[in-house]
């Protein structure tokens, strides 16, 4: 049977690990509770918090105990770690927001009954009352200078200028697994590659306070893309795990437009298919890559895990749609998803003629260009296409009486939006 260690070699989601086989002994062992943090920075996650969020899962699925901590206290600090300069500090009520919705979108990825169930917590409640002195005295004391300053976290930022603030981030977070090594019998800590410092110092606390302590790291790898772009963006901006920021169409999307370079790597990291169903699909797609059977699986199978089903099914059948240019087909909530950035016109009046809209909304130029274009067969309004220059647009023409479509030539969209 392959143990979750052997499973994340495979994968490639094991960057650095302390202490492996004593590690893999104690997960045969025992059901381990293991934790990882997320600070909040904003007031949604990204696809870049993905990868923990899912190795949380992965272990659970294991049969080990997760839990996730939302830093209320530490996302007040900033960590430095990866940062090349001081971070801006939001308010309490600001932090205390974001940890909410944080939270809340941790929730779908774990389950919550069982011997083994997962947990949600906030570094808030065993920080928020700790007063300086006992900080400095029972906590602080365990930190030499220079074992801080060698750490990558800050010895990267001592050029450019770190605060005290930030320098104090790594005591924090490491008290953090102290806290949850003395309360939860948690045991591992996992975390991004640029955890390593912060997750080693906690791990040197624990020994240093608790008597035959075993604890224990382990950091998945930065993701990169192919390209040398910066995974996880787009022209459009953050790929947020949020449907109001980034629609489960966009995000489809995202995924189903991974590079051919990335595609099998990608499948390991985000996806639960087997070792056998990834190789069986990756011998698909070096057969015949110009079918993109791994981008489908791909976009599928983490669409699905992020956003559910429906969404997925709603993704696909908007993707269809503006394939084959058979829009009529769409609800309006699908509409808003897929045409969430293409040019758009408010119509206020009853009724248009076809040719004055297409100048209105500067579809076309100019009336004459607009009425060669329809003449042409160039315009189509929800999807089909209209060559009538006396064309009338009114309520009647609008998908759910909200929208209507128009193309002009292959893919050049613009949508009407009726008040």
């Amino acid at each position: 049977m392959t143990t979750i260690l052997q499973d994340l070699e495979f994968r490639g989601l094991i960057n650095q690990m302390t202490d492996e086989e004593g590690l893999q002994k104690l997960l045969n062992e025992e059901s381990v509770s293991l934790y990882c943090g997320f600070d909040p920075t904003g007031d949604s996650l990204h696809i870049g918090h993905l990868l923990p969020v899912l190795m949380l899962k992965r272990f659970q699925v294991a049969g080990h105990k997760p839990i996730g901590v939302v830093g209320g206290a530490t996302g007040m600090i900033g960590d430095p770690s990866g940062k090349k300069a001081e971070r801006t500090l939001n308010t309490t009520e600001t932090v205390q927001m974001y940890s909410e919705r944080i939270r809340t979108q941790l929730l779908p990825f774990l389950s919550f009954d069982g011997e083994n169930a997962a947990k949600v917590v906030n570094n808030f409640d065993w920080t928020g009352d700790l007063d300086v002195i006992t900080f400095l005295r029972d906590i602080g004391k365990n930190f030499g200078l220079n074992y801080m300053l060698a750490k990558d976290s800050v010895a990267s930022r001592l050029d450019a200028g770190i605060s005290f603030t930030e320098f104090s981030y790594m005591i924090l977070q490491s008290y953090d697994f102290l806290k949850l090594y003395q309360d939860h019998n948690c045991k591992l800590q996992i975390g991004g590659s640029d955890q390593w410092g912060n997750i080693t110092a906690g791990m040197e606390l624990i020994r240093k306070t608790e008597e035959d302590s075993k604890a224990f790291g382990l950091t998945v790898p930065l993701v990169t893309k192919a390209d040398g772009s910066k995974f996880g963006k787009t022209e459009g901006g953050a790929v947020w795990l949020d449907p109001e920021k980034t629609t489960p169409y966009e995000f489809y999307q995202f995924w189903i437009n991974t590079d051919d370079r990335d595609v099998v790597k990608y499948l390991k990291y985000f996806t639960f298919l087997s070792k056998e169903e990834i190789l069986e699909l990756e011998k698909q797609f070096n057969e015949a890559p110009e079918q993109r059977v791994a981008q489908k699986a791909l976009a599928a199978e983490v669409t699905k895990l992020v956003h559910g089903e429906k969404a997925l099914d709603q993704a696909i059948k908007i993707t269809e749609a503006l394939f084959s240019g058979s829009v009529k087909e769409l609800t309006a909530d699908e509409i808003k998803q897929g045409f969430k950035d293409v040019p758009s016109f408010a119509l206020n009046e009853a009724e248009m003629g076809l040719v004055d809209l297409l100048v209105a909304a500067k579809i076309s130029p100019s009336k004459r260009q607009a009425r060669e274009d329809v003449q042409n067969g160039a315009v189509y309004v929800n999807g089909d296409r209209i060559q009538d220059v006396a064309k009338v647009l009114s309520k009647l023409d609008a998908i759910e009486e909200q929208f209507i479509i128009i193309r002009r030539g292959k893919k050049k969209y613009h949508l009407i939006t009726l008040s």
